[in-house]
């Protein structure tokens, strides 16, 4: 009865999270032809026509090359939480349709595949959403690190580099302070309001405290780091493939442009980072490479169809071939094989 009230549960949950995911969508789109109209729209049109199409298949193999070395690291992850017995694809097909749920607030929905994760291989919802989190904090200081010579050159940058550094820090060290966490935990207890919830966010925390220990903890920003620098070259082969001279300095400044642009949009909580990002990276590009604003639009728009709408784009055909993922259709053991 209880496994008959679970799977209807689930399917009455699917039409949700499509509705869920289509204010992202739609305002997604709206960014996007926001920043058309802002660069100007038919010299935005001109730049797009002059693009050479051939590097864009490029920049999307660079960030395969990006989603693969991430999946890695998901992978050791969920070993560092004792996962075992969940085959690589089934866990494959997890992660990916978490894309999607990047266009949620602040990508609140990717705790979702906590979910999933307890559907597959019996793991606790908050110890797969630690693996989330950890994947989050890791690729911020990711991409923070190949800020660094840029926040250099330009500090103007400096006091919001600092700041998001300081706080993902703060986040990591905190978790290391076992008897002040287990004595919030035991506090929380009594409290009437919060008791209910205590032990997922104990399980959350016994999985924060074994991601965030020291070796994890640089592996996963050492694969974040050079998975994220794929992107950032894609985005150099982009701005050629606009008629930017090739130079050292110009994948500097993509690099450091993608990357510290893709800081932003995490901290600004927005769907996908949606609009503080493209801002970001338009204004980036017109302020340290005195690039038009057209050309600056255009290569915007590309790298965001490259990467992030890219991977909604895969996470959505993995929606469509994993129905029992979703609650669409019932599943004895949680997803199709």
């Amino acid at each position: 009865m209880t496994k008959i009230r679970y799977n209807r549960a689930m399917s009455s949950r699917s039409p949700s999270l499509y509705r869920r995911l289509l204010p992202g969508l739609l305002f997604g789109v709206l960014v996007l032809i926001g920043l058309a109209l802002i660069g100007d729209l038919r010299s935005v049109g001109q730049s797009l026509g002059r693009f050479d199409w051939r590097v864009f298949p490029l920049a999307l193999l660079l960030t395969l090359f990006n989603y693969t070395l991430r999946f890695v690291k998901w992978q050791y992850y969920l070993r560092l939480l004792g996962v075992r017995g969940l085959p690589w694809r089934k866990s494959l097909r997890i992660w990916v349709c978490g894309f999607p749920l990047a266009v949620t607030p602040a990508k609140a929905g990717e705790a979702l595949k906590g979910v999933w994760l307890q559907q597959a291989c019996g793991l606790p919802v908050g110890r797969g959403i630690s693996a989330v989190v950890a994947e989050r904090i890791s690729d911020g200081l990711a991409v923070l690190a190949l800020s660094t010579l840029g926040v250099f050159a330009y500090p103007r940058y400096w006091p919001a580099f600092a700041l998001i550094l300081s706080i993902l820090l703060s986040l990591i060290i905190i978790s290391q302070i076992r008897p002040l966490a287990l004595r919030l935990l035991n506090l929380g207890t009594h409290l009437p309001l919060i008791k209910r919830i205590v032990p997922g966010l104990r399980e959350f925390y016994e999985g924060s405290f074994e991601l965030f220990r020291p070796l994890p903890t640089l592996l996963g920003v050492g694969l974040g780091t050079l998975s994220w620098l794929g992107e950032g070259i894609g985005f150099y082969f982009i701005l050629r493939g606009l008629g930017e001279p090739g130079s050292t300095a110009l994948l500097g400044i993509a690099i450091f442009t993608l990357s510290f642009s893709t800081v932003v949009g995490a901290a600004s909580a927005l769907p996908g980072g949606l609009g503080a990002a493209e801002a970001s990276i338009a204004g980036m590009l017109t302020l340290l490479h005195n690039l038009t604003p057209a050309t600056a639009s255009a290569a915007t728009l590309l790298i965001r169809l490259a990467t992030l709408w890219f991977s909604v784009a895969l996470g959505l055909i993995a929606w469509v071939l994993s129905p029992a993922l979703l609650g669409i259709k019932e599943s004895h053991n949680g997803l199709e094989r």
